[in-house]
């Protein structure tokens, strides 16, 4: 473990509250097991101003520094003094953002990319390194604390009539295990003739390891005769939770399986967290699905550096 590794652990255990979930030193390791990860510090003397953990790898004769899988965000993250005037935060985000791209430019990787957390707004110190910035949308709704205005914030028609209809005819669990939850997300790919872009046992890990902190759980929808139809892993701390995975099955699957699993997954968190993420998309279709169920357009920064052109050339288009 690196130095910089062991006091970011540290600083976790001791002010988890004020780290951002997917920043989280246990969620760092969870989703880079096998792999190689790190994080930059900004200090002012013994006190930490600010972090930004990345994964990192070699291949080729060329160092990148990525998001790892599963998370949507990362990037920087700032420890604002107490009483910070909101005047004076521009100026402190620009000090520690400039410490922390120092040591990221310390590795010259030859592609960097970052998906800046929403409550990033500010990208002008990357920008002043030579990154580029594209600006790309999550779906959230706001506050899920009271399941019924939620519901009936649902716009799109007849949601609520298909999703009572399924609730009649189908029953909601929440324990489902961690190894049938990562075989049947397997299997859902399999049956659209696509490999699982996701490894069974990095499935499994961070379900398990989020599951067994109490920052995850497994929504499953059965049949009247216990087929399992459908499934969903979300995370949450406090503050938001994120949809990451859901597989059906498709030969059982019916209109209403996807938007009753996903109403009941937010009845089920409604009292563990304030806010409800759908964690995308970017797509045209699936983008008018999640804003259906009253998500607000939320955009956050995916940030990129090329040092080297060829990177550049095979990467364009595929972020």
């Amino acid at each position: 473990m690196t130095g910089n590794k062991e006091k970011y652990k540290s600083f976790c255990e001791q002010r988890q509250s004020d780290v951002p979930l997917f920043q989280q030193y246990w969620w760092m390791e969870a989703v880079c097991k096998g792999k190689q990860w790190d994080v930059a510090l900004a200090y002012d003397g013994q006190q930490l101003l600010g972090a930004m953990p990345y994964l990192y790898g070699r291949k080729l004769g060329i160092t990148y520094l990525l998001q790892p899988q599963l998370t949507p965000f990362s990037g920087p993250f700032y420890c604002y003094p107490d009483g910070m005037p909101p005047a004076k935060k521009l100026e402190f985000e620009k000090t520690v953002a400039k410490s922390l791209i120092a040591q990221i430019e310390s590795l010259k990787p030859a592609f960097v990319l970052q998906r800046f957390s929403p409550a990033v707004t500010n990208w002008l110190p990357f920008y002043w390194a030579g990154y580029q910035q594209t600006t790309r949308y999550t779906y959230r709704i706001a506050d899920i604390r009271d399941p019924q205005l939620v519901f009936d914030g649902f716009i799109a028609d007849k949601r609520q009539q298909k999703i009572r209809r399924c609730q009649q005819t189908t029953r909601v669990g929440f324990d489902m295990a961690p190894a049938d939850f990562a075989a049947f997300h397997n299997e859902y790919w399999n049956s659209r003739g696509e490999k699982d872009a996701l490894d069974i046992s990095l499935i499994t890990d961070v379900c398990r390891t989020a599951i067994d902190r109490g920052n995850g759980v497994i929504a499953s929808l059965h049949d009247a005769e216990g087929h399992l139809l459908s499934a969903r892993f979300a995370v949450y701390d406090d503050r938001c939770a994120y949809s990451l995975m859901s597989a059906q099955n498709k030969s059982l699957h019916r209109t209403g399986h996807t938007e009753t699993l996903i109403w009941e997954l937010i009845k089920y968190l409604s009292d563990k967290t304030v806010s409800y993420d759908f964690e995308g998309s970017m797509d045209e279709g699936i983008e008018y699905f999640y804003r259906s169920f009253g998500g607000e357009q939320t955009p956050f920064f995916q940030v990129v550096k090329y040092r080297n052109r060829l990177c550049e050339w095979l990467l364009k288009g595929r972020l």
